[in-house]
C-alpha cells in the first residue's frame, strides 16, 4: 500500500508542472507563477502543521548553531520550480519529469559518497555505477527518440541547452532534499522543514518580483482571477505533498523504495501527459523508444537506491 501511494503521489509531479506552466502563461512570469505556486504550499503545509503537531515553534537555539547552509533548501526549491518551468514550455512533459532525475541520481550519489549535508556516507559500488549509467542511458534514449532534420540543427544545439538545464536543476533537487532531511532532524518535524523551506522560497522569489518590476516597470497580466480555472492554483498544493512524501514515506518503506516509487509515479505521468496533452500543453507522442529509456532509467534507479 505504501508503494502504491508512493506512486499516486509520483503522479502529482508533472501534473503540477503542467499547471504552473499555464500559470505562467496567465501571470506572464515564471517567477511569479512560482511564488504563488509557493505561498499556496505555504498555506496548504502550515494548516498540516496545526493538524497533525501539537508543538508548532522552532527551536531555534538549535538550529542557530548549525552549519548556514541548512537554510539553503528554500533556494534550491526557487531555482528547481522556477527552472522546471521554463524547461517544461521548451521539453514537454516527459523529458520535464526525466532529466532532473538524472541530476537528482548523479548529485545524490556524490552527496552519499562523501556523506555532505550530514546525511549517511554511502560509498559508491559498481552496481551504483551501473545503475547510474543506465539512468543516464535511459535519459539520452528519451532524448534522442524523435530525430531531427538538418533545417533543425541549430535548434537542436538550444534544446540541448535545455536538457543540461534541466538536468542542472535536477542536481539542486537533491541537495534540497539533504538539507531538509537534516533540517527536519534537526526541528524534529518534516512538516517544519518542509515549511521553512517554502517560506525561505517566498522571501527570496519576492525580492525577484520586486527587482523585476523596478527595472521592467509593471508586470502584464490577465489579472481577473474569473477566467482562470479553478484548477490553476493547485500546483502548490502538489508540490507540498511530494515534498512530505520523501520524508514521511521513506520512514515506512526506506529512502530507496520511496524514490523509486515516486519515480513510477513521475515517469509514467509525464509519458501520458505528452501523449495526451492534459491541461491545455502541447502533444508530444510517446513512442517505443521513450518508453524503453523510462524502463531503463527504473532499473538504474532501483540499482543504486536498493544496493
Amino acid at each position: 500500500m505504501p508503494i502504491f501511494i508512493g506512486i499516486i503521489i509520483g503522479f502529482g509531479l508533472p501534473i503540477q508542472t503542467s499547471i504552473n506552466n499555464k500559470l505562467r502563461e496567465k501571470v506572464n512570469s515564471p517567477y511569479i507563477a512560482s511564488f504563488i505556486s509557493f505561498l499556496v504550499a505555504f498555506i496548504f503545509l502550515f494548516a498540516l502543521l496545526f493538524l497533525l503537531e501539537d508543538d508548532i515553534s522552532y527551536p531555534m537555539e538549535k538550529l542557530l548553531q548549525e552549519p548556514f547552509w541548512i537554510w539553503l533548501g528554500g533556494l534550491c526549491g526557487v531555482v528547481f520550480l522556477t527552472g522546471n518551468i521554463i524547461v517544461f514550455s521548451h521539453l514537454g512533459s516527459i523529458e520535464t519529469a526525466v532529466l532532473p532525475v538524472l541530476g537528482q541520481i548523479l548529485m545524490g550519489l556524490f552527496i552519499d559518497s562523501f556523506g555532505l549535508f550530514r546525511s549517511l556516507e554511502i560509498p559508491l559500488n559498481p552496481i551504483r555505477a551501473i545503475g547510474a549509467l543506465l539512468v543516464f542511458a535511459g535519459v539520452m534514449i528519451i532524448a534522442l527518440a524523435k530525430g531531427k532534420g538538418k533545417k533543425e540543427l541549430k535548434k537542436d544545439n538550444i534544446i540541448w541547452l535545455w536538457r543540461l538545464l534541466g538536468i542542472a536543476i535536477g542536481m539542486l533537487l537533491a541537495i534540497q532534499v539533504a538539507i531538509n532531511g537534516h533540517f527536519g532532524r534537526v526541528a524534529s518535524s518534516p512538516v517544519k522543514a518542509s515549511i521553512m523551506s517554502f517560506l525561505t522560497g517566498i522571501g527570496i522569489l519576492l525580492v525577484i518580483i520586486l527587482i523585476i518590476r523596478k527595472r521592467d516597470g509593471k508586470f502584464t497580466f490577465e489579472r481577473d482571477i474569473s477566467k482562470y480555472p479553478w484548477w490553476i492554483w493547485l500546483g502548490g498544493i502538489l508540490g507540498g505533498t511530494y515534498n512530505l512524501a520523501n520524508v514521511y514515506l521513506s520512514r515506512i518503506i526506506g529512502t530507496g523504495m520511496t524514490v523509486i516509487a515516486l519515480l513510477v509515479g513521475t515517469t509514467i505521468c509525464g509519458l501520458l501527459v505528452d501523449q495526451f496533452g492534459f491541461l491545455g500543453t502541447r502533444k508530444n507522442p510517446v513512442n517505443l523508444m521513450k518508453i524503453m529509456g523510462v524502463i531503463l532509467m527504473i532499473a538504474g534507479s532501483s540499482a543504486i537506491r536498493l544496493f
